[in-house]
């Protein structure tokens, strides 16, 4: 608020000029709504940017490539052949540097009401009609709305304890009595014809044993097997890579090479963007640095509406809400693992589990 103000005061909130805005936009719904009003008293909402990485990361802007530009997934990208969506944001460090600031907001305020969030709106919006800003934000806006208010066995909270010759989180923030999440897993259901039949999972925490940011799409399993051998997979799975390699993998069944009979195996259609799009000279460009491009550009498709941040905090309010109310335990886990086994839980019951953070490596086929 100083700063506005002064921007305001000392006459540089000008019609020329673009503010970026960093996160957190607030820390709840009415804070958010504070912050939009005072923006709106000295800027007109074109010129506001509200910053979110995740946003300017080529595999996000390649999301929309991959779902509006190719006739091969878009007719596929609805719950009659997705059985589920999983999203996972896990890091491998603590909170060591920013525990005051941490400690006061935790994770679902932290990372499920901006970077989670927007990454569901990209992988769950309908096709805009052209690709700018304002229709891209009608559309997350849509997919903001329509989600379903959380129950409390929606929602796993956890926080690292030590392990690995690693402290904990209470140790990290100085703070033996903290009881503030540094891990969340939810189960999110959109209510509109595209999306009521698969669920949404996401996941995010700190002190995990890897650092990764991906979406799976686990297709569904088709309706009639006609191998003899048993099927290696129970649907297709597309893998879209945010982190720490930027691409996208998409699994498929083949035969395998050789004599001997249909012996099926599962293998990758693998495309690094670091290896495929670029060469020794090129580097991807840094999320950051493509955005502030965006803003000298004046293109806000990448950045965040005003109504649009205030749909985020109204869900995630009544997430924490429903923590508070239901005393949702804070489950322990330890610092160099994959989360707190209540996570696999809540797939468990749905018969499925988390693509592990330590991904295994695809055998080789074997040769005859």
């Amino acid at each position: 608020p100083a700063i506005i103000n002064g921007l305001k005061s000392n006459g540089l909130a000008h019609p020329n000029t673009r503010i970026v805005v960093e996160k957190p936009f607030g820390t709840d719904l009415e804070s958010a709504r504070t912050l939009n009003r005072l923006l709106a008293s000295a800027f007109d909402e074109s010129q506001v940017y509200r910053i979110d990485h995740y946003l300017g990361k080529e595999t996000v802007q390649n999301l929309m490539a991959l779902r509006f530009a190719n006739v091969l997934f878009e007719p596929l990208w609805n719950s009659r052949y997705i059985k589920h969506i999983q999203i996972t944001v896990a890091e491998s460090t603590g909170v060591a540097g920013r525990g005051d600031y941490y400690d006061r907001s935790g994770a679902l305020r932290d990372m499920v009401q901006n970077h989670l969030m927007q990454l569901l709106c990209l992988v769950a919006m309908e096709p805009p009609a052209r690709f700018d800003a304002s229709a891209v934000r009608d559309e997350k806006l849509k997919v903001i709305n329509a989600l379903l208010d959380l129950t409390g066995n929606d929602i796993i909270l956890g926080q690292y304890a030590d392990g690995e010759g690693q402290g904990s989180y209470r140790q990290d923030v100085g703070n033996s009595s903290s009881t503030t999440e540094s891990y969340v897993a939810l189960k999110c259901r959109i209510a509109n014809w595209r999306w009521s039949k698969t669920p949404f999972y996401l996941r995010t925490g700190k002190r995990l044993s890897r650092r990764v940011s991906e979406i799976v799409v686990q297709f569904r399993a088709l309706p009639h097997w006609i191998f003899e051998e048993p099927a290696h997979t129970k649907g297709n799975s597309l893998t879209i890579r945010l982190q720490p390699d930027e691409g996208i993998d998409l699994r498929l069944t083949i035969k395998e090479p050789g004599p001997g009979g249909m012996r099926l195996v599962e293998v990758p259609l693998d495309m690094s963007f670091a290896k495929t799009l670029t060469s020794d000279a090129t580097e991807l460009i840094n999320a950051y640095e493509r955005l502030i491009m965006d803003v000298i550009r004046g293109n806000q498709t990448l950045f965040m509406r005003s109504d649009e941040i205030e749909a985020a905090w109204r869900w995630t309010d009544a997430a924490i809400t429903t923590c508070q109310e239901q005393n949702a335990p804070l489950q322990l886990y330890s610092s160099g693992s994959e989360g707190p086994l209540a996570a696999e839980e809540l797939l468990k019951r749905d018969g499925v589990s988390w693509r592990p953070l330590e991904t295994p490596p695809t055998p080789e086929p074997s040769r005859p």
